[in-house]
């Protein structure tokens, strides 16, 4: 749960103040004693001496939104019209829509847009099938698929809870990469059948983007469409977040004079993104990573808890063999990385990492170390959380990944791309603008997406995954 107010908690107060001078200062002490942050105060309206206003607040959670409104309440001279939860109302009725890019005002749109005339176009491509790249939605479409198995911090929750997340990530696609999207939300965990749902769905788009599945069945789903489809298939809580672990972190062992080949790096949380992460690390060069999950550090011929990707990771990690729980073996780590849970780091864990630590503590909402706790002790610190400096959010990524493989028509996403595309990121920040708090770029930074679109496309030219360009059918064909 977030410790301090924001906007997600936040909510609209709107009150009828009496003619009496200083109720407006009254209430908005009452909310700042409460812990509530105002955001605005709008006039609404002045009936008879009445003043209504609109008050915005910023809480911590539901409880503590409830506490403000209950001192409010108390207040003399102040009576509560109505509070409004602001996240709700902006999910009323759904996020997004489906609009039409072409106006249909007089018969002659409607033909060629509809029958007779779309006919001319359904025979175009049953005769080219590489048309629909250019004759249809396709050129610049996402599927955003889920089971509702590991929504955010979540869990399990079902196709029909996960959906305002797929919503939202639909919106980021077009907001941030100009990427049509759609949420696809399916109602089985059946590794079989949601392979044969996203292959049967496939024509219509250019790109799948899996999204919130659960391990280990996200490895399978994702390697079986890879080799399936002839189109890029994307698990973004892997690839995405490994991708901005990686850009943050070529920017950080820059302030701290360190090289990759010469890290030790321990990563809390051995799931879909910690594997991911650890997989592109070891890409970019970095020998010596130790994996941790609740039993403690993987290793060869470790037995219990284990699975097929731990049994992986347990060969291809770890070369030591070091053993113990993430306060044995985070000793002379020079890099903590925690995609993990609240609150498992400790100062005393700090203190025992190497000379200028670096530390992504990347569990949402509440990381593995509080930015505040850790700071006397680290180089650079990041977290997942926009209220604090450095933080590693996807949003950096998977924009300007599909924009670029779309763009180029790539049949896949490579590790070439991934590293492209981290390096990409990371570059943004010029040498002179590099600090502790600086090392990776803001999600609104209008830099990034065309940064990132370039180098997807130049690698996925380099090793041959990039189609070749389709001719543009505008005129009669003949």
């Amino acid at each position: 749960m977030p410790t301090m107010p924001s906007a997600s908690y936040s909510f609209t107060l709107r009150v009828k103040l009496s003619k009496q001078v200083g109720t407006l200062g009254c209430l908005t002490t009452a909310i700042g004693h409460a812990g509530g942050d105002i955001g605005a105060v709008d006039l609404v309206e002045v009936v008879d001496g009445i003043v209504i206003r609109d008050i915005t607040v910023d809480a911590a959670s539901n409880k503590h939104a409830e506490e403000i409104v209950d001192t409010v309440r108390k207040l003399d001279g102040i009576e509560i019209v109505s509070v409004s939860d602001r996240t709700f109302l902006m999910h009323q009725g759904g996020k997004i829509e489906v609009v039409s890019k072409i106006p249909l005002t007089n018969r002659d749109d409607l033909s060629m847009a509809y029958t007779p005339g779309v006919a001319r176009i359904c025979e175009a491509i049953h005769q080219s099938p590489e048309l629909a790249y250019n004759l249809t939605i396709k050129k610049n479409m996402v599927a955003v698929v889920t089971d509702g198995t590991a929504v955010l911090g979540l869990g399990d929750i079902g196709p029909e809870a996960a959906l305002p997340v797929m919503e939202g990530k639909v919106m980021l696609f077009k907001e941030f990469g100009g990427v049509d999207a759609f949420p696809i939300c399916l109602a089985t965990k059946d590794t079989d059948e949601i392979v044969r749902i996203v292959k049967a769905i496939a024509p219509v788009f250019g790109g799948i983007n899996l999204e919130d599945i659960a391990a280990p069945r996200c490895f399978e789903i994702e390697e079986r469409l890879r080799e399936e489809l002839d189109i890029p298939v994307f698990h973004d809580d892997q690839h995405g977040t490994a991708v901005v672990v990686l850009a943050a972190l070529i920017n950080a062992i820059k302030l701290v004079g360190k090289n990759m080949a010469d890290l030790k790096v321990v990563v809390n949380g051995v799931g879909a993104a910690g594997v991911a992460c650890s997989k592109i690390l070891m890409a970019a060069g970095v020998q010596n990573i130790i994996g941790c999950d609740t039993k403690g550090a993987i290793y060869a011929d470790r037995v219990d808890n284990m699975n097929s990707i731990k049994s992986w990771y347990a060969t291809h990690t770890n070369p030591r063999q070091e053993r113990g729980s993430i306060h044995d073996v985070i000793h002379g780590a020079d890099v903590f990385l925690g995609v993990s849970v609240p609150g498992i780091l400790t100062p005393d864990d700090l203190k025992n990492m190497a000379v200028n630590p670096i530390v992504f503590a990347m569990a949402n909402p509440t990381p593995e170390i509080m930015p505040r706790v850790a700071a006397p002790y680290v180089a650079v610190m990041a977290t997942g959380r926009s209220d604090y400096p450095n933080q590693i959010n996807n949003v950096l990524c998977f924009p300007g990944i599909f924009a670029g493989a779309l763009a180029c028509r790539a049949t896949r996403i490579n590790e070439e791309m991934k590293m492209a595309a981290a390096a990409a990121i990371a570059g943004i920040i010029t040498d002179s603008e590099l600090q502790p708090e600086y090392i990776i770029p803001s999600v609104f930074d209008k830099r990034v997406v065309p940064a990132v679109v370039e180098a997807v496309k130049n690698a996925a030219r380099l090793t041959g995954v990039a189609r070749p360009e389709v001719a543009n059918v505008s005129v009669f064909p003949v």
